[in-house]
């Protein structure tokens, strides 16, 4: 009897193992195949597919922007580069907006909290203090999981050094006239610098 239940014991052990391999096998195929097929469908191929909120939190489709370059730039009101960025980009703008250039703004506090004010404040201190013309869009975060989905899509498309989060206020991207991200530039590089490059881009030089 002994011997008996030993084999039954066995054999059930035998089963249930081989009941746990085709249940993994089954869930490895789903998940290798279906999944897969749905990234591929839903991955954004441009930045033509966001929509975003301006500072009054007015949907703003990016659309609106199709065959312009853009420099997109997380931007601060109290950062030690707030002064000088603010200053080259709306040189880079007023030379370069009747070309076929637009600047978007995206305040965000997470470094160091140096973004602090309401979307009015905002709004208040970038046309007054900073005499910027460009759009200015709603107050969101950069990284982490509350990201908003265009910066996702931007650290996706051009990573950083080392790793892709965005390191610090005044990190830009540059976009082509096709929505596609063609260049990320540090925080401490000056928007002068990339002049070139955006005149690239609108088929300037």
């Amino acid at each position: 009897m002994h011997t008996e239940a030993h084999g039954n014991m066995h054999w059930g052990s035998l089963i249930n193992r081989a009941s746990l391999v085709f249940l993994g096998l089954a869930l490895l195929l789903y998940y290798r195949h279906l999944p897969a097929k749905n990234i591929a469908q839903e991955s954004p191929n441009s930045i033509y597919e966001f929509t975003v909120k301006d500072v009054r939190g007015n949907d703003v489709p990016l659309t609106n922007y199709q065959g312009k370059v853009l420099l997109i730039v997380n931007v601060a009101s109290k950062c030690g580069l707030t002064q000088s960025n603010y200053k080259e980009l709306n040189i880079l703008y007023e030379k370069n907006k009747d070309q076929g250039f637009e600047i978007l703004a995206f305040p965000c506090n997470q470094f160091a909290w140096q973004e602090p004010g309401t979307n009015e404040e905002i709004q208040e201190a970038v046309c007054t203090r900073f005499k910027a013309e460009f759009p200015i869009f709603e107050k969101v975060d950069v990284n982490g999981n509350n990201a908003a989905p265009l910066y996702k899509f931007l650290k996706s498309e051009k990573g950083g050094l080392l790793v892709d989060a965005i390191k610090w206020n005044f990190t830009k991207f540059l976009v082509n006239k096709e929505g596609k991200v063609v260049e990320r530039y540090g925080p401490r590089t000056p928007p002068l610098e990339i002049e070139k490059d955006i005149q690239d881009a609108l088929g300037l030089s």
